[in-house]
């Protein structure tokens, strides 16, 4: 009997601690975002220290682009004209953001979405966790980037 109420404390603790995404949290991917790590099907994590490359996203009435940016030392991201036309969908209580360029299609779905988190599920089960980007800023005498 004690197992049981154990497994069953550990089950509700389990998801009673997943932050459910609601629609009023959508726009909160508009942004850039860097990938701290990834988090593999085994379990297995990869860290991300440094990041050449961040996840752009705007989003308007649950649909826009995501596209890949290069932060420079100046606090300024140098684009390209490639990106991904994706809309958010929600289905049975989940949303998800559906992917699509000339080469393929794919859905990632939103696990978890805060101002300063989002962690998105890919269809190989790897769990994509990334932290609101700041700007890189090295310019002298307390000169601000825009």
């Amino acid at each position: 009997m004690k197992k049981l109420l154990a497994i069953a404390f550990i089950a509700v603790l389990t998801f009673s601690c997943q932050s459910k995404v609601a629609p009023t949290d959508i726009p909160k991917i508009n942004g850039y975002w860097e990938i701290e790590k990834v988090v593999f099907p085994d379990g297995n994590e990869k860290e991300y220290s440094i990041n050449e490359v961040y996840d752009y996203f705007e989003i308007k009435n649950n649909k826009g682009i995501r596209k890949k940016v290069m932060p420079q030392l100046d606090g300024t991201f140098l684009v390209n004209d490639t990106f991904e036309t994706i809309e958010v969908k929600e289905s049975n209580g989940k949303y998800s953001i559906h992917c699509n360029t000339a080469f393929a299609k794919w859905q990632e779905e939103i696990v978890s979405l805060t101002d300063k988190e989002l962690v998105l599920l890919n269809p190989s089960k790897k769990e994509y966790h990334y932290k609101r980007a700041t700007p890189i800023n090295i310019i002298p005498n307390g000169k601000k980037t825009q």
